[in-house]
């Protein structure tokens, strides 16, 4: 085993062992407290550029197969964990984690004490880190490219069924979202990030899903006039930086949280009923509260744990957003029936469903 490290741009030095593809790689490292759940996590474009730290001790055990993939590879910059698993027993197992990881070149670092790197980085907030197998390196400077322009599509994909036709804007979309669409009956129309008004119109939608994604989400100021006009004509719902993005299309500000929601437990209070949702979370920044103008939205869903926004719904027009996942995968499934509603919207919207009312 070679021996590697996961220096900080703090100066920290956590030692461990290389895996992967085992090339330096750098990135922003952040930390994932869910127990289950290393390959649609690892797959996830939201992660792309950064290196994330399982907090659950041992990953690798249960193996990777093609069936749970949140995208077509591993998305993560790298990997780092307690202990890595290499003889995984599971009946669907297809390979290892490391065998993907090095196919894809992707590196990692195991044998890491992830409890005080993850106290670390909760000390100083989400901070750049490098693997690597000297101990003398600095973490170099790299300027963060537009993330979502490297994971989102590059031309329109079509799945055909005979429900409402549904775009889903790609900014980095996990598969799970177009699953629950289709298991829905929706025709969907995957579209890149940076489509335009025009261009969507002329598809004659029902409904657009603007979907999770990585980054800042002001690297997309550009779009936000866009998403508005997209907004204000058809059925919206948004997810993750979807959300966030909604909310500054309508001139909401978002903020930087010090190390982020990343986990399958994070509890979410539904402002209308009262309930308490336990949430797949996988996000940097969130909007301000004080931002939001309460003459066009209400807060619809509320982080029990720091009281940050989690959800938005428009006072007039058919817009829905939150900041959690509810398509999970991993984590738990208490949220999926807002598919449900965002698909009666859209038919109720389109005339669908007008001779049954």
């Amino acid at each position: 085993m070679e021996k590697g490290y996961l220096i900080l741009e703090t100066g920290e030095v956590f030692p461990g062992f290389l895996t992967g593809n085992m090339e330096e790689t750098t990135g922003e490292v952040v930390f994932n407290t869910s127990m289950t759940g290393y390959q649609e996590i690892t797959s996830d474009p939201s992660y792309a550029g950064q290196i994330v730290v399982f907090c659950y001790p041992l990953i690798g055990n249960y193996g990777v197969n093609e069936e749970e993939f949140e995208s077509g590879k591993i998305q993560v910059k790298g990997i780092v964990t307690g202990e890595l698993c290499d003889g995984p027993s599971h009946y669907k197992a297809e390979a290892s984690l490391s065998e993907i990881m090095e196919k894809a070149g992707v590196s990692g670092l195991f044998g890491v004490d992830t409890r005080e790197l993850v106290r670390t980085i909760r000390k100083h907030g989400t901070i750049k880190g490098i693997i690597t197998s000297s101990i003398n390196k600095e973490v170099p400077y790299e300027e963060d490219p537009l993330w979502v322009e490297k994971v989102s599509t590059k031309e329109h994909v079509y799945f055909h069924q005979e429900g409402p036709h549904i775009l889903l804007m790609d900014f980095g979309f996990k598969k799970s979202i177009l699953d629950y669409l289709l298991k829905h009956n929706c025709k969907v129309t995957v579209v890149p990030f940076n489509s335009t008004y025009e261009e969507l119109s002329a598809m004659n939608p029902n409904g657009i899903v603007f979907s999770n994604g990585p980054g800042d989400p002001m690297a997309l100021a550009h779009l936000l006039p866009e998403i508005k006009r997209m907004s204000e004509r058809y059925p919206s719902l948004g997810i993750c930086l979807g959300h966030q993005l909604l909310a500054l299309a309508y001139g909401a500000r978002t903020n930087k949280l010090p190390f982020g929601h990343r986990g399958g437990n994070h509890p979410v209070k539904d402002m209308v009923s009262g309930k308490v949702l336990m949430t797949s979370q996988n996000h940097g920044y969130v909007v301000d509260i004080e931002s939001i103008d309460n003459e066009i939205f209400t807060v619809s869903f509320m982080n029990i744990n720091d009281g940050s926004v989690e959800g938005l719904t428009h006072k007039t027009l058919p817009i829905h957003t939150v900041q959690f996942h509810p398509e999970a995968h991993p984590g738990p499934q208490d949220a999926e029936y807002l598919f449900d509603q965002f698909i009666q919207k859209v038919k109720l919207e389109s005339g669908v469903l007008s001779n049954a009312i």
